[in-house]
Order: structure tokens, then C-alpha cells, then sequence
């Protein structure tokens, strides 16, 4: 018993099990902070307006897929020419 005291096994154990932690701590950190910085940009391209029309830019919402009334106008309801 009094030659374990001396010798810091046990200071070093807990220190390498410390230094472990540390490390699984911040590597789910960085796990964390990439998936939210992922769902942010994912929201601000889902709900940004950009595609331009003709009065400037045209506000975000759910695309409506039908016939355009006239058959000669380009994609998008723009008028051709």
C-alpha cells in the first residue's frame, strides 16, 4: 500500500479517463453544432425567396404544379418576348 501512493498509477488512470471525456465531449459538441448549422441552412433555403418575377422577388410557399391558361407563355407565367 505505501509503494502505490508514491507512484501515481492512480493519478494517471484518472487523468487519461479525464483526457477521454474530454474528447468524446467535444467531439459531440462538433457533432451537435454541425447538425444544427445544417438544419439552419436547410430552413433558410426552404423558406427564401429566390427566384426572381417580375415585381421583384416572389415570396416562398408551396409550388402549385398546373396547365398555364396560355399555351404560348413561358415556364413560370411570364409572358413571351
Amino acid at each position: 500500500m505505501a509503494g502505490d501512493r508514491g507512484s501515481g498509477a492512480a493519478t494517471r488512470e484518472l487523468l487519461a479517463a479525464t483526457r477521454e471525456l474530454l474528447a468524446a465531449t467535444r467531439e459531440l459538441l462538433l457533432v451537435l453544432a454541425l447538425a444544427a448549422a445544417g438544419l439552419l441552412l436547410a430552413v433558410v433555403a426552404a423558406f427564401t425567396p429566390w427566384h426572381a418575377t417580375v415585381a421583384g422577388t416572389a415570396p416562398a410557399g408551396v409550388v402549385d404544379l398546373h396547365v398555364p391558361v396560355d399555351p404560348d407563355s413561358a415556364p413560370g407565367g411570364l409572358p413571351v418576348g
